[in-house]
């Protein structure tokens, strides 16, 4: 039977916010994904805009080769948290696929969130 356990991004300290400080790839360390093959992480990503001018985020999920890596969204300025990444799973690689972010300004986004570990 699989376990879940819940615990904060790897890019975070303690469960922190973290700021987005590229502008360009490779983005900033969000999360780095299991080595073990049979494992998952569910991961659930939120983002705040604490500038007064909307700004465009890209999340690099898993990769930065391809445009199918990309996930892209404005966050609105000053308008509370946004979920960005609904849950979407990372399987195990001997290669850890790692969780990037960049944003049209840097360290005007914070992202927080969460990964279930799926054994």
């Amino acid at each position: 039977m699989a376990t879940f356990t819940k615990n904060h991004l790897s890019g975070s300290t303690d469960g922190k916010m973290i700021k987005v400080a590229a502008t360009a790839t490779p983005g900033t360390t969000i999360h780095t994904g299991p080595t073990n093959t049979g494992h998952f992480h569910e991961v659930w990503l939120y983002a705040v805009n604490s500038d007064t001018t909307d700004r465009k985020l890209t999340i690099e999920f898993g990769g930065t080769a391809s445009p199918d890596d990309l996930i892209e969204f404005t966050v609105k300025a000053e308008n509370g948290l946004y979920l960005i990444v609904p849950g979407l799973v990372l399987q195990g690689n001997a290669s850890a696929l790692v969780v990037r972010a960049f944003a049209a300004t840097t360290n005007v986004i914070s992202i927080a969130g969460y990964v279930n570990e799926i054994a």
